[in-house]
């Protein structure tokens, strides 16, 4: 099993829902539904942003960056989701380690681009008179870039180190897809090393960047408090308060599922937590962001009615 070639002819099997579910086969409908509708809300929002001219402003830039992301992490994780549901669980090293790769990078970028919108917002609202001067489209475009590039890059390393360990005994992966911690499981090698390039690289990762999220939002809340007008406040809070529920869902999910000790791993809570930030949440993105927004629901209008 240590040589290269033992390692790369492994097959997983992915348990999925099967501790839970005694046919899974019955989960099928709802996850495709909940599939298409993701792939359908974040196209469509996609589409619009992009060739409607009134909606290339910084925020639906930043807005069309989280749909294109929200469009990659399902396809990575939810139609081999939907295979193991018909009892296909077999998965090879190879597809597992894209996965991983694929996964890892895609969650980081949506991490960046959560915070980008939240910095944003800030300007927008505690620096209203520099806000044309500071979101430019060279610093939007250059946080958009770092976002990704950052992200994919990082995920170089975590799926470098996932494939030097040796893996033995029944290779049943208690997840519906690919991801780092159940592999450790698996692993008959020392995986203090991940562990800590988890606890360590990636708090620069997840954790930091919703640190200055949540920082972002502290000053915005104080600036729209000490607003005059009730007609400013409610429309400061009808613009914020989308991105920050749907940045309290996924960074809070994330969080709790990565960056706890190992005692206190629960593959029940886990699986629910994935649930929660690659199938339902880029799901909803695009409903929470437009079913209030105007400008999105006008330009849609436009381009499709």
């Amino acid at each position: 099993m240590n040589s290269t070639a033992e390692i790369f002819t492994t097959n997983f099997i992915l348990v999925g829902f099967l501790d839970y579910v005694r046919h899974p086969v019955v989960l099928f409908p709802a996850f495709l539904v909940v599939y298409v509708l993701s792939l359908l809300g974040n196209g469509l929002l996609l589409s619009v942003t992009i060739a409607s001219p009134r909606l290339h402003t910084p925020m639906y830039f930043f807005l069309s960056n989280l749909s294109l992301v929200d469009l990659c992490l399902p396809l990575v994780v939810v139609p081999r989701l939907l295979l193991s549901l018909l009892n296909h669980n077999t998965i090879s090293f190879t597809e597992c380690i894209a996965q991983v790769y694929f996964f890892i990078a895609f969650a980081g970028v949506e991490c960046f681009i959560l915070t980008t919108m939240a910095y944003d917002r800030y300007v927008a609202v505690c620096k209203p008179l520099y806000y044309i001067t500071i979101m430019n489209r060279k610093t939007c475009f250059q946080l958009a870039l770092a976002s990704w590039t950052t992200n994919f890059i990082n995920s170089v390393l975590h799926t470098l180190l996932i494939s030097r360990l040796s893996f033995c005994g029944p290779r049943l992966v208690q997840h519906f897809f690919c991801d780092l911690i159940p592999l450790f499981k698996l692993s008959c090698s020392d995986t203090s090393i991940n562990q800590l390039v988890i606890f360590t690289e990636g708090f620069m990762i997840v954790a930091l960047p919703f640190l200055i999220t949540f920082i972002s939002y502290i000053h915005i809340i104080r600036t729209i408090t000490k607003m005059h007008s009730n007609r400013g406040r409610k429309t400061a809070f009808s613009t914020c308060s989308a991105h920050l529920s749907v940045v309290v869902l996924f960074y809070g999910t994330m969080i709790c599922v990565y960056f706890r000790p190992s005692s206190a791993y629960s593959l029940a809570y886990d699986k629910l937590g994935a649930v929660l930030y690659t199938v339902f949440t880029p799901m909803l993105n695009p409903f929470i962001y437009s079913l209030r927004n105007k400008d999105v629901k006008g330009a849609f209008k436009k381009l499709y009615l």
